[in-house]
């Protein structure tokens, strides 16, 4: 992550040893693993083979994904498919509630793709399967990783009525890699999503940030004082990774000592939590983040 001035960067060649993964291990892993098998449950961890997935867990923790696996926009660095999603499916907050119950997951997060084809952009399933975790599973605690709902604020209020302990929107990149980065994005929109989220009395905002597509480090530090003044809590900042072929280029590998730095930097911006580190992701350690 250079500190100079914005230039073409050439991309690093092969991954730096603090990116090797460990395979995950112990007995929580194997047990909850043998029952996404069994009963074929859909996990983020999985199908994402995030790299955090042996150590959230085991300490409880599982992200799911609803409204389908086509997502509307097209966005440089997400590896989810683009075009046009299949139908709703109404029966899937029940399903994603038993899969939680089956799983005994102490801290779900929930995300999605972004549904604009859809008149209520997606709200209202997001809204019915926060319902329906709660009547299913009364003490699991809930982060909604929601998209912008295009900035409209009486999809964004369905999320608030349900109270979900944190809601979380990333910013993903800098101000001004956005339009590259996020195509139909705003980098603007984002901030005020969770400006009005928290103004509207949800008691933990998050977002969070991608480094290593050529952003400055006076521009992440940026970012992240724009999310303080909007209220934000908790932040996440990992290293980009790129999908495929198709997708950006990582255009550089950002060095442990700068992530260090940069959750530093935000504990003394006030953050609650700062989780910074090349293989953080969203969800990475989401149960302590309601505390």
């Amino acid at each position: 992550m250079s500190t100079a001035t914005a230039k073409s960067v050439a991309p690093p060649k092969g991954k730096p040893k603090w990116l090797r993964v460990k395979l995950p291990t112990g007995k929580k892993y194997t047990q909850l693993r043998g029952l996404v098998d069994k009963y074929d449950l859909h996990t983020i961890c999985t199908s994402g083979s995030c790299p955090n997935m042996g150590e959230c867990w085991g300490e409880g923790t599982a992200t799911f994904m609803i409204l389908g696996n086509i997502c509307t926009r097209s966005c440089g660095f997400c590896g989810v498919k683009t075009g046009r999603p299949s139908t709703v499916d109404w029966s899937e907050p029940e399903k994603v509630a038993r899969s939680i119950h089956i799983m005994g997951i102490k801290h779900a997060v929930i995300t999605s793709v972004d549904r604009d084809d859809l008149k209520d952009m997606g709200s209202i399933i997001w809204a019915e399967t926060v319902q329906a975790i709660r009547r299913m599973n009364p003490t699991t605690t809930l982060e909604t990783l929601i998209p912008d709902f295009q900035g409209i604020e009486r999809h964004l209020d369905r999320i608030v009525a349900v109270s979900p302990e944190v809601v979380s929107h990333n910013m993903e990149t800098v101000k001004r890699l956005t339009r590259e980065v996020r195509i139909q994005a705003k980098y603007e929109r984002s901030l005020e999503v969770l400006r009005y989220i928290k103004a509207q009395g949800v008691n933990r905002t998050k977002s969070g940030i991608m480094l290593g597509l050529g952003e400055l480090e006076e521009e992440v530090l940026e970012t992240m004082e724009d999310l303080r003044k909007v209220n934000v809590d908790v932040v996440t900042i990992g290293q980009y990774l790129q999908p495929s072929k198709k997708h950006l280029p990582v255009k550089e590998f950002i060095l442990p000592e700068q992530f260090k730095r940069l959750e530093e930097a935000g504990l003394k911006m006030g953050f609650r939590h700062v989780e910074s580190g090349a293989l953080v992701r969203s969800s990475y350690k989401a149960h302590k983040h309601i505390l």
